[in-house]
């Protein structure tokens, strides 16, 4: 079994414990409208693409709002819950794409629900589900640093480093790799990460990073 069903598993029993009204680290973003997110992503994904044509601002994404609205009763919550416990209808590009598009996007969507519900403690992932986190986060994390001022390392507690942007006098982010995950994706204040650099780069990259 893939990884991104394990995370699954385990975003399912805390979306089930979380009321869906609460915020999550996306900007406008309670934890039904995140719900729907990831259903609507897995089902129907080209319909996103609207919502970007569109401009739709957080929290009112004209692909999301009829899941939302389901979402208002508890027994619609959890028929939404349990539907994206079954891995969506039909046949899913998604879901087909496995751990390569949907692991990382579990994991940090997980930890959104998490500690924006109010939960900030790391979790204890699998070994196997945390080396394969490591893998594959140097290419995601150099979209995420694709902007950065400076160069960037990333960090394990082993001291195992990977470069995810080129550059001189770089930053390093220091972290356990679900940390690092979370900084390279945009939740920079949620993310425990140590940062150390020359002052210049570090005041260059904590600008960009919104630190």
């Amino acid at each position: 079994m893939a990884w991104m069903e394990t995370e699954r598993q385990a975003m399912v029993r805390t979306l089930h414990g979380t009321d869906p009204s609460a915020p999550t680290l996306c900007a406008g973003w309670t934890v039904a409208r995140l719900l729907a997110h990831l259903i609507v992503r897995e089902e129907q994904p080209w319909k996103m693409a609207g919502d970007a044509i569109r401009r739709d601002r957080p929290g009112q994404e004209t692909s999301l709002n009829p899941l939302v609205a389901e979402a208002a009763t508890e027994q619609g919550y959890r028929r939404l819950v349990d539907r994206f416990a079954a891995g969506g209808r039909g046949f899913s590009v998604m879901r087909f794409s496995g751990d390569a598009a949907n692991l990382l996007e579990f994991v940090v969507h997980h930890e959104d629900v998490r500690r924006g519900a109010g939960e900030p403690a790391p979790r204890q992932l699998p070994p196997g589900e945390l080396a394969e986190i490591r893998r594959r986060l140097p290419l995601m994390a150099r979209v995420g640093y694709l902007r950065s001022p400076v160069g960037v390392l990333l960090e394990l507690p082993s001291g195992e480093q990977a470069r995810v942007r080129r550059g001189d006098r770089p930053v390093t982010i220091r972290g356990d790799v679900t940390e690092l995950a979370l900084h390279a994706m945009g939740r920079r204040s949620a993310a425990r990460i140590d940062l150390s650099g020359e002052p210049d780069s570090l005041e260059q990259f904590e600008s960009f990073a919104g630190r």
